[in-house]
């Protein structure tokens, strides 16, 4: 399937972790949005969003309406429920009442620290789509994966079994991040990347349709920095990037974010 950029707008996503207070991300997101526009990011061109903590959400939100800025934000997680007895949970409708337009599902963190399951995934991202959300789902192999099944099976397994919960035309994020690169300095290649992301848009057809495959933006994570996400755009099916730590890193994150300016993709 072609790369239309018409209908999948590169997004460049920097997921902040356990990190920044409601204070610090205020300022954090100021001196972003400032550099962004300093360097005369073009917004139409690319979407940059950026997945604060819970409790930096309704900062994050104020700040960005009052000052017009043209970043979008999100949450790191969501609960399958929507309301009830459920401690410490976040409903998707909280988030949409904060004007988050996105939510991350599935990261490898939340799968090996809380131990959610595929199905609990798939939950996730439709309670999400429920309350007008869109769901960043990732997957991705660990090392031990990676040596006795492959790159692909695992992510490939891992998204099939949560698009089984998700209504079919859905608007969907998926991100593809091997677990034995989030952190490591050492990303995955491109020509890996791009052959896990094909194998992904071709599980989103069978499960969402073809029109839905072909709309649906792919992206890479794990160890992504300025020095090698040109690379990884010049890809058919990678259509941006789930940053971690560079993300933090206003100046380098700027540098991911200006992938265009750098090599033509």
């Amino acid at each position: 399937m072609a790369k239309l950029e018409a209908e999948r707008k590169p997004l460049i996503a920097g997921n902040w972790k356990l990190n920044l207070d409601h204070l610090q991300s205020i300022a954090f997101v100021q001196k972003l949005a400032w550099s962004l526009k300093d360097a005369r990011f073009d917004f139409s061109k690319v979407e940059v969003a950026i997945f604060p903590p819970f409790t930096d959400l309704r900062s994050v939100q104020s700040l960005i309406a009052a000052d017009k800025f043209e970043l979008t934000f999100g949450a790191q997680d969501v609960s399958a429920h929507d309301s009830g007895a459920f401690t410490g949970e976040i409903s998707g409708q909280f988030l949409s009442a904060l004007d988050c337009r996105y939510v991350i599902v599935g990261h490898s963190e939340r799968r090996s620290f809380h131990f959610e399951s595929n199905d609990l995934v798939g939950l996730k991202a439709s309670a999400a789509i429920r309350n007008g959300l869109i769901p960043v789902i990732c997957v991705g192999e660990t090392a031990e994966d990676l040596e006795t099944r492959g790159a692909s099976a695992v992510p490939v397994e891992q998204l099939d079994t949560a698009l089984a919960e998700v209504p079919s035309g859905s608007e969907i994020v998926v991100a593809y991040e091997p677990v034995w690169a989030i952190g490591s300095g050492q990303a995955a290649s491109p020509e890996q990347a791009e052959t896990v992301a094909g194998l992904l848009r071709e599980v989103i057809a069978s499960r969402l349709g073809s029109d839905c495959a072909n709309a649906t933006r792919i992206l890479y994570g794990g160890s992504v920095k300025s020095g090698n996400i040109a690379s990884f755009m010049r890809e058919e099916n990678i259509d941006g990037a789930l940053v971690g730590g560079a993300s933090l890193i206003i100046d380098e994150f700027v540098k991911i974010a200006r992938f265009q300016n750098h090599v033509g993709v």
